[in-house]
């Protein structure tokens, strides 16, 4: 596949995942949507492994890899998945956006990179400054809206947890053996805690629940995976991070044309206050990346 081709798959499907993922949610329980999606994406990726003959590795460092990585599909996923009934699907794409920032605070805190120069603090500001106007829009909706967003925002933070993590092991794994390996940790946990919390199987299978769970366990899992990591090495972290600089804002207009979701001021200020912070925050990497050779010829 073309690369272009790729990066608008890529950003179309990161726009359309939280309307999935709360149409999913609509229609079931939000852990059995949850374990659902996990388990086809398991079985979409298995099945490569099957066709192509791969073994997982199972040596330490991988085993800590697929850990990390299982922080992110079920401790950052199934959050999302509760969360998603109580706010409109849009709300979870922009808060998502704050993932680069933490991702790069957390790198300073945990591997003590120096990235906190004031270009990343001004960012950090504007990503507070717009999560408190969305917070406003939250307490007009009722507590259970706030409730929601804090769900979000601990995904969020555990998904650049997860991250960090998976940067400070350097197993140099292939991308689709961490995440298989990280979906056999996680796809367990999912099912005991759908017995433990539900343990009810559907009585019905709503035709849009049952498609969203679908796309999201074939599509989003597997498929969308392969391709984002197949851009991300054509293409760069920076240019890829850009992502998420329209997907917020393709996800508040199909939750509002789709799903009826409404558009406040409050709103529409706090994502374009994050969208600036995400826009400052990729900016600034450029000039790091840059510096790189610069010091490397002179060392030498």
């Amino acid at each position: 596949m073309h690369v272009v081709l790729a990066y608008i798959f890529v950003t179309l499907l990161w726009a359309t995942t939280p309307l999935a993922i709360k149409w999913s949610a609509e229609g079931f329980s939000y852990l059995f949507a949850a374990g659902a999606r996990m388990t086809l994406g398991l079985l979409c990726l298995g099945l490569v492994f099957l066709i192509s003959r791969q073994v997982l590795p199972r040596h330490a460092k991988a085993l800590q890899a697929y850990l990390a990585v299982s922080v992110q599909i079920f401790g950052s996923m199934l959050l999302v998945y509760w969360s998603a009934p109580l706010i409109p699907s849009g709300w979870i794409s922009v808060i998502f956006g704050l993932t680069p920032l933490l991702t790069a605070l957390l790198a300073a805190l945990w591997l003590k990179q120096r990235s906190l120069h004031p270009a990343k603090l001004v960012s950090y500001v504007l990503g507070i400054g717009g999560l408190a106007y969305i917070f406003g829009s939250a307490t007009l909706a009722g507590k259970h809206a706030v409730f929601g967003i804090c769900g979000v925002l601990l995904a969020t933070l555990m998904q650049s947890i997860g991250a960090v993590w998976l940067e400070k092991i350097r197993s140099e794994l292939p991308a689709l053996t961490q995440v298989t390996g990280g979906l056999i940790l996680s796809v367990p946990l999912y099912i005991l805690t759908w017995l433990i919390l539900d343990g009810q199987w559907p009585s019905q299978f709503p035709i849009r629940s049952f498609a969203a769970t679908v796309y999201l366990g074939i599509v989003a899992t597997a498929v969308g995976f392969v391709l984002y990591y197949y851009i991300l090495k054509k293409l760069g972290s920076v240019r890829v991070a850009l992502v998420t600089l329209t997907s917020p804002v393709l996800s508040l207009v199909l939750g509002h044309i789709a799903n009826q979701e409404p558009l406040t001021l409050n709103i529409i200020v706090g994502t374009a206050m994050i969208l600036t912070a995400l826009a400052v925050h990729i900016l600034s990497e450029i000039p790091t990346k840059r510096q790189g050779p610069k010091k490397a010829a002179k060392a030498a």
